[in-house]
């Protein structure tokens, strides 16, 4: 098999693995639900394809029995694998005829962890040291590997991720049997924040993970509480969340066996959850201010607006008085809606969020949570 044949597979299989962002505005950058009710995903791929980054795994072949995975090592499917010296030339080469942000690089398990790590640092390594590629490199560390493997990974990255997949070894041994929650997953991420620390060595490298949302029967509250910790407790600089596709993995795990009767049901759950991740970024939310139903977010809502609708003692907000951190509990008004506020009433009163610039749509959401005198 060529080399394009092999990416084609190794770039399209890469899907399932999200650490990453796509894009930061709507368009061929964004994941689309597929005319048979799947999901596709951006990738750029040889034969054409939308993104900006170029993602691929190292080999689609696994040693994994993670079941909610359809690259498994029980399921029947064409298997590859790519050396590092083919993807790097490969890399290189469609850099300087489409200009790319930079590599994500992802594998299933070879053998054992380390021996997959090592091609995925070979594979950076020629493009840091032949080819003096000083781009974007972002690593997926893989589950188990050794402290030396993770270390010399973060060296040639800009960004590396762990995904976690699920809050708690409860729900981690229904998908998978051969992985150790605390050894393979845990262990790795607090040595991860080690280095990456604001007093380690690779400070500057960002780090992340996801969690698979629906594989098992975790809760809303269970994986909120779990992201406010890796925050907290690690200094993650992102999580992700990807909703778990049915028909994908295993018939025996707790997503195959729940009854969807609407798909939009789960990505709306995927939404709500990076609403939250977001009111915990931007705009100083706690894991103690989301409100869950039966311990799961509002798919009616969205958790700022159920956090302002609960607490009626806050508002109405005086917008000529009022704090950063106060206006960003107002629905409609996100940072830089603030900051307009904040600058417009230094010269002048205002008596109507127009007076701000804010456009019409935000200013009526937060109709009713501000006033003026």
């Amino acid at each position: 098999m060529s080399t394009l044949e092999t990416l084609e597979i190794l770039s399209r299989d890469a899907q399932y693995d999200l650490a990453c962002a796509c894009g930061t505005k709507k368009g061929d950058d964004h994941r689309k639900r597929g005319t048979d009710g799947g999901w596709l995903y951006p990738v750029t791929v040889p034969g054409g394809g939308s993104g900006i980054m170029l993602k691929t795994l190292m080999t689609n072949s696994c040693s994994s029995d993670c079941r909610y995975c359809p690259l498994r090592k029980d399921q029947d499917t064409r298997r590859v694998a790519l050396q590092p010296e083919k993807l790097a030339r490969f890399f290189m080469d469609i850099q300087s005829r489409r200009k790319l942000i930079g590599l994500f690089l992802s594998s299933g398990i070879l053998d054992t962890p380390d021996r997959t790590m090592q091609m995925l640092i070979d594979t950076a390594r020629i493009l840091r040291r032949h080819y003096s590629y000083r781009g974007y490199i972002h690593i997926k560390i893989i589950p188990g590997a050794s402290r030396e493997a993770i270390r010399e990974a973060v060296s040639l990255s800009h960004a590396v991720s762990l995904n976690i997949e699920t809050p708690g070894e409860k729900h981690f041994s229904l998908l998978s049997r051969t992985k150790s929650y605390m050894e393979d997953i845990i262990n790795p991420l607090k040595y991860l924040s080690q280095i990456t620390g604001p007093e380690g060595p690779y400070r500057r490298v960002s780090k992340t993970t996801q969690f698979i949302v629906g594989a098992s029967h975790e809760s809303d509250r269970d994986i909120l509480r779990y992201m406010w910790r890796l925050y907290k407790n690690l200094g993650l600089n992102r999580i992700y969340f990807s909703a778990y596709q049915q028909g994908l993995g295993d018939s025996s795990i707790p997503g195959e066996q729940r009854d969807i009767s609407s798909t939009d049901q789960v990505f709306m759950r995927e939404h709500r959850l990076y609403q939250a991740d977001f009111l915990v970024r931007s705009y100083g939310f706690s894991f103690d201010d989301f409100i869950f139903d039966q311990g799961h977010l509002s798919l009616e809502e969205d958790p700022k607006l159920v956090w302002a609708r609960s607490h009626p003692e806050y508002f109405p907000l005086n917008v000529q008085q009022a704090g950063k951190a106060e206006l960003l509990r107002v629905p409609g008004l996100g940072p830089a809606m603030v900051k307009r506020i904040m600058a417009a009433r230094k010269v002048q009163t205002l008596k109507d969020l127009s007076d701000a610039e804010i456009p019409a749509h935000l200013a009526r959401k937060a109709l009713g949570y501000v006033r003026f005198t």
